[in-house]
């Protein structure tokens, strides 16, 4: 079943990489009481992820904290190194929080896990951005597959 606006997000370990090497990140504990726009991409260093998806999220992330949102957050089913370089070359360090859904436990408890096995991926998450409140889903957008159309910052914040 897939997650729906109204419902709680699902119990999860994330992990991100610090300074000091792969941190776990309890979903539970991560949104809570805050209101962060979170967004996933099939594929780290992937061609629209890169051009497109990123991007817009780090050229709107000061309107996006004018308009209540505490932290800007970027899932995807690769391991936190390879997140953690992607921040790094595109310069989303210390601006959007990369949460490394490594096995894509994540993506399937949301239902929005796909298959990505015809371009050598294996299951992937879908692309989406959501806006979760205190760990509820106030906003959700997911793309039709080959698409990135509604998971855009802009397309987010016109809707909040």
């Amino acid at each position: 079943m897939t997650i729906t606006v109204g419902d709680k997000l699902p119990s999860a370990t994330l992990i991100k990489v610090t300074e000091s090497g792969p941190d776990a990140v309890q979903t539970d504990e991560y949104f809570k009481g805050r209101k962060i726009a979170l967004f996933s991409v099939p594929g780290a260093f992937t061609p629209t992820c890169s051009a497109r998806h990123l991007p817009s999220f780090l050229e709107k992330i000061d309107e996006l904290k004018a308009k209540g949102i505490d932290e800007v957050a970027c899932t995807a089913v690769n391991d936190a190194f390879v997140m953690g370089a992607w921040a790094k070359q595109a310069g989303a360090e210390g601006k959007v929080t990369m949460l490394s859904d490594g096995n894509g436990a994540f993506a399937r408890a949301l239902g929005l896990d796909a298959d990505f096995a015809k371009f050598g991926m294996g299951t992937r998450s879908q692309r989406y951005a959501m806006v979760v409140d205190d760990g509820v889903v106030k906003q959700l957008n997911v793309e039709q597959p080959g698409e990135f159309k509604v998971s855009s910052a802009e397309y987010m914040l016109e809707r909040l």
